[in-house]
């Protein structure tokens, strides 16, 4: 094997684990869900069948990723954050298989205890501060914080806040320079 499994960790046959990967304590992994190459799993993940999580993604201790769910590269997840899958859900009614697709994309960071309500996407180095409610899209580079989720700033790509001066220029003091125009960022470095 190129990749580590605890020996606690159940891993369903099917399951594809990309190389360098480090599964912790107690993670139990389905058939046909897709980890890519140097991710970690903490203790205690939970990862349903047709769930992919890209290359160099760390997920904290305590986090189940339903159907549904799509992970970019180097996404980071906090302990104990919640994705749903489902937006209406009832004990007596079966909604096996109407999941609500959620998609966060490369460099998300989502913050400890956080929830995604599906069916929102979080775009490229997207911000999602500890314990926030995020039920809307975040835009990428945006900084999100409270329940709801409400937009506090912008933030880098190495998740420093960017404060832009009056031309709509930052530069993030570990590199990379920034322009806010038409309402959104991005990266002209």
């Amino acid at each position: 094997m190129d990749y580590f499994v605890h020996p606690s960790a159940v891993i369903d046959e099917g399951a594809a684990i990309g190389p360098g990967t480090t599964i912790w304590h107690f993670c139990h992994l389905m058939p046909q869900c897709v980890i890519g190459p140097d991710c970690t799993l903490g203790q205690n993940v939970f990862v349903a069948g047709g769930v992919r999580v890209g290359r160099g993604s760390k997920i904290q201790n305590n986090v189940s990723l339903y159907a549904g769910l799509e992970i970019g590269d180097a996404v980071f997840i906090g302990p104990s954050a919640v994705f749903t899958n489902v937006k209406n859900p009832r004990a007596a009614v079966n909604r096996r298989g109407h999941y609500v697709a959620t998609v966060v994309e490369d460099g998300v960071t989502i913050g400890a205890n956080a929830t995604i309500v599906c069916g929102v996407q979080l775009h490229r180095y997207a911000f999602v501060g500890a314990g926030t409610v995020v039920t809307r899209d975040v835009p990428p580079y945006a900084l999100v914080v409270g329940a709801p989720a409400r937009q506090l700033g912008w933030v880098s790509e190495a998740g420093n806040r960017l404060a832009f001066d009056a031309d709509g220029y930052a530069d993030c003091p570990e590199g990379g320079r920034y322009r806010f125009a038409d309402g959104g960022v991005t990266r002209i470095d």
